[in-house]
């Protein structure tokens, strides 16, 4: 006599019979919570804190009682914020980092899709030595450098001595390409590595079928990869606003060997400035003025670039 088979199945409800009611999810808020607190407590700690206090001490002005008298801080509104928007010195700022997004940042987010555009190619060898050439410069902090490319533009120190004492490189005409130098020799890897692995994502089965329709190397870089990694470059287009709009090393540590850089000469320098001077309430004004100026120009860049895009 055969014996029965044994099976895993579900047994099958009797016909007629209601349907079963849908199993809950249940969900497990205090892990759920666990998990997001340090990330909660430090965003709040080191950005939410942080920008509300600058807001606060924005709003406040300070008084002195007589000639001598104590200094006080009081409820001033937008009395800071009335001198910022006349101040010259801010405005000549911003105009000049603007003025520095043209120079550096076409160049730089340029070299970055080239240099992606090697390392994606089948043409070039060795690519894991040059993936670590191209990056190596971000590794370097700012400040370094920045010291070590003033010592190759100061003519009495530069190994390129014939050409620092014949162009004068940190003079008043030239030191702003000099600082835009710094920034693409550290930044350009960076950008690089964003564009590389948007292109890795790519899948192989267009350029491959790109290949066997007879295009070339150029041509599938022209039409397929490029267009393929425009997400990437917009991404990269906002960081190099928000980080030009933020210039700070780079020309602090420039205007040790330049005197056509002054205090003022980015933003941020004539925060610190200002800051060093005494003024907080003045220096947290400009800060909160030139965060809403940075978060236009990324929008509005952004909003442009993705109306070209669908277009």
């Amino acid at each position: 006599m055969a014996q029965p088979t044994l099976t895993n199945a579900p047994p099958v409800a009797p016909a007629g019979s209601p349907p079963a009611p849908p199993r809950r999810r249940t969900r497990n808020w205090g892990a759920i919570a666990g998990f997001l607190a340090p990330f909660v407590v430090l965003f709040a700690a080191f950005y939410l804190v942080p920008i509300g206090y600058s807001i606060v001490e924005s709003l406040r002005t300070v008084t002195r009682s007589g000639t001598f008298g104590p200094v006080r801080e009081v409820w001033g509104g937008f009395t800071q914020y009335a001198t910022v928007f006349s101040s010259a010195q801010f405005w000549a700022s911003i105009l000049r980092v603007l003025r520095f997004f043209v120079i550096s940042v076409p160049l730089q987010l340029g070299l970055a899709l080239v240099f992606a555009l090697l390392l994606d190619s089948p043409v070039l060898k060795g690519k894991r030595f040059f993936r670590l050439a191209f990056f190596v410069p971000y590794a370097v902090p700012g400040v370094i450098a920045a010291i070590m490319w003033s010592f190759l533009y100061a003519p009495s120190l530069s190994p390129f001595s014939l050409l620092a004492q014949n162009v004068d490189l940190i003079g008043p005409g030239l030191v702003i390409f000099s600082i835009a130098n710094i920034v693409n020799w550290v930044f350009t890897g960076y950008n690089m590595l964003i564009i590389y692995s948007a292109l890795q994502a790519i899948a192989p089965e267009l350029t491959e079928a790109a290949r066997m329709d007879g295009a070339g190397q150029w041509r599938i870089a022209w039409s397929i990869k490029i267009p393929m990694v425009f997400p990437a470059l917009i991404l990269t287009g906002v960081f190099s606003i928000i980080g030009t709009l933020q210039l700070f090393n780079e020309p602090l540590v420039m205007r040790l060997v330049s005197s056509a850089v002054s205090t003022d000469y980015t933003p941020n320098m004539l925060v610190y400035a200002t800051v060093n001077g005494g003024n907080y309430n003045l220096a947290a004004a400009f800060s909160v003025v030139l965060a809403l100026v940075t978060c236009v120009l990324s929008f509005t860049f952004l909003k442009i670039t993705q109306r070209r895009a669908e277009g």
